[in-house]
């Protein structure tokens, strides 16, 4: 999904890392309890990568603030689209999406599953060719999760985003569901350097939607936050 945005952020001079989370892309899922910002940190070790700006979208936004509090001597920036929030009670609009998935799953209907995903994630400014990439990668996420034998948690560290010194960089969509605009709004109070970026013009994912935009968005945050050393 951050295709667009990697040729973008090397010709600014940045080094781009990218990970799967366990049970998206080509990562299974694990026969353990698991926490996806240790999972983050021990790639960053393994890089010897000291500091980092993370950019994030949706769950993964949730995944960033949990490794920026946790370890704030690692985290230089941070740039938050759409993004969950550990503790967020969902309004009924999502809350009806996610009884209607799981529905959907549990009656066996997968590809119906997917494709309410599509409909629901996908802004107005998508074309056919990000509508299908969405689809596949949502196809292929449930097809991981569902191929684990047996489902183990992920652990969730609670946190006070109060805590996190480094800049932010809140991004939400119009056409997104108002839990994600509210979430920006509440992090954009609780963050000790944070400014918040609403896009008229986008839902759930701007970075495919629009990314010629987000692109520009990104680089020049990262420039006046988190400089090429």
């Amino acid at each position: 999904m951050w295709d667009p945005q990697v040729p973008a952020l090397v010709g600014a001079g940045y080094q781009v890392v990218r990970c799967d989370f366990r049970g998206f892309g080509a990562s299974p899922m694990p026969d353990r309890p698991y926490n996806n910002a240790e999972d983050v940190l021990a790639l960053l070790d393994t890089l010897g990568i000291e500091r980092a700006a993370l950019i994030a979208s949706s769950g993964g936004g949730r995944v960033a603030l949990e490794l920026a509090a946790r370890w704030p001597e690692r985290t230089g920036a941070l740039a938050l689209l759409c993004t969950a929030l550990v503790g967020h009670e969902p309004s009924a609009e999502l809350e009806a999406f996610g009884d209607r998935e799981d529905a959907l799953i549990e009656s066996g209907d997968i590809a119906g599953a997917t494709d309410l995903n599509v409909d629901a994630w996908v802004g107005p400014e998508a074309d056919a060719e990000v509508r299908e990439l969405v689809r596949r990668m949502q196809r292929n996420a449930f097809d991981v999760q569902l191929a684990a034998e047996e489902e183990f948690g992920q652990v969730r560290v609670e946190t006070d985003p109060a805590t996190i010194k480094a800049p932010a960089l809140l991004v939400s969509g119009d056409h997104d569901f108002a839990d994600f605009r509210s979430i920006a709004v509440h992090l954009t109070g609780r963050l000790a350097n944070a400014r918040h970026v609403e896009l008229s013009w986008a839902g759930h994912l701007p970075n495919l939607e629009r990314p010629d935009e987000v692109n520009a968005l990104l680089v020049g945050f990262l420039r006046e936050t988190h400089p090429v050393g």
